[in-house]
């Protein structure tokens, strides 16, 4: 836990208390949101199930690891509790969803942002691509789902969240542009399978708090939340 950190978002919010671990408080809720990681959804997943209590990951990639995933998966099974995944900064979720019922020919996500919101990518520093100096859209990566939530894992988790819903990590193309006349964060999904084909548009803002992140994905995290309490499942 970081203290500082937590301790000022607690300062927020009507009734919050920040605590040194996480698994102390297990025995005392019903549910733990994850919001902070990739690495910090691995370490609190897993330890969340196990004692049967619910758990909603915000940073998706962490399910890149298929072992990890399933292990996860198959304790929430056996404990009785739930997983929920939010859809994110991404609409067509639930249209893929369905699809997937049937079979699927072909995922893609294209991906445009600015260079602001990659900034401090490791992957881009390490490749020694200046995403200032761009003067027209770039492509600066195309492979698989997993390549990109492994290389961007703050900046692509609803890719994770496609592969979970569609054709898996390694089936997944992922495209990711970086366009300096850019105003938002945009994602577009392309599906092709049994049911026909859809292509869907998703045209962010930034977060207030983190320009890495939409703020759809917060809406996304409330909505969850609140279908969650008042156990309403409209469109599922």
């Amino acid at each position: 836990v970081v203290k500082p950190l937590a301790e000022e978002l607690a300062s927020k919010l009507n009734k919050a208390i920040v605590v040194d671990s996480v698994e102390d408080e297990l025995y005392h809720c019903d549910l733990v949101i994850e919001a902070a990681s990739q690495d910090a959804a691995t370490d609190i997943a897993y330890k969340t199930v196990s004692r049967g209590v619910d758990v909603m990951v915000l940073s998706v990639g962490a399910f890149v690891d298929d072992e990890y995933r399933e292990m996860v998966f198959e304790k929430a099974r056996q404990t009785d509790a739930r997983v929920f995944i939010p859809s994110g900064a991404l609409a067509g979720t639930d249209g893929l969803r369905a699809a997937s019922v049937d079979e699927l020919y072909e995922v893609e996500l294209i991906t445009k942002k600015g260079p602001k919101s990659l900034s401090n990518v490791k992957f881009i520093e390490e490749q020694g691509i200046d995403v200032a100096s761009f003067v027209e859209p770039t492509v600066i990566f195309s492979g698989t789902a997993r390549e990109a939530v492994q290389k961007f894992p703050k900046n692509i988790n609803v890719a994770a969240t496609v592969s979970l819903l569609g054709m898996g990590f390694d089936k997944t193309k992922v495209t990711i542009v970086v366009d300096p006349s850019a105003k938002s964060n945009s994602h577009e999904l392309i599906i092709k399978g049994a049911f026909g084909e859809m292509n869907c548009h998703t045209y962010n803002v930034p977060s207030p708090d983190n320009p890495k992140t939409s703020y759809l994905a917060s809406l996304s995290a409330i909505s969850a939340l609140k279908r969650i309490v008042r156990k309403e499942w409209i469109g599922i």
